[in-house]
């Protein structure tokens, strides 16, 4: 039987990677590729409360055009850092 919570963050895993936007695609599921293993609980609701989000919002977070909702706002920080350093 598969654990649950495994089973979860491959959900995750295809969400992010199967976006509207391909930069996004990119920054979000290289994200998860590197990161979702080592996410507890919290950080996996986290993470799929971002994807609820619509593209072009989350773009202008990551970019620093626009600012994040305060909870999302240490998540955004990092993948901008993370989309800083593929370019």
């Amino acid at each position: 039987m598969i654990d649950p919570t495994d089973a979860r963050r491959k959900r995750i895993a295809i969400r992010a990677w199967r976006r509207g936007i391909k930069e996004m695609d990119l920054i979000l599921g290289g994200y998860a590729d590197a990161e979702l293993a080592a996410m507890d609980e919290e950080q996996l609701a986290l993470f799929e409360a971002v994807l609820g989000e619509n593209d072009h919002d989350l773009f202008q977070w990551v970019t620093g055009q626009a600012e994040a909702p305060e909870r999302f706002r240490p998540l955004m920080q990092t993948l901008s850092r993370r989309a800083a350093i593929a370019r």
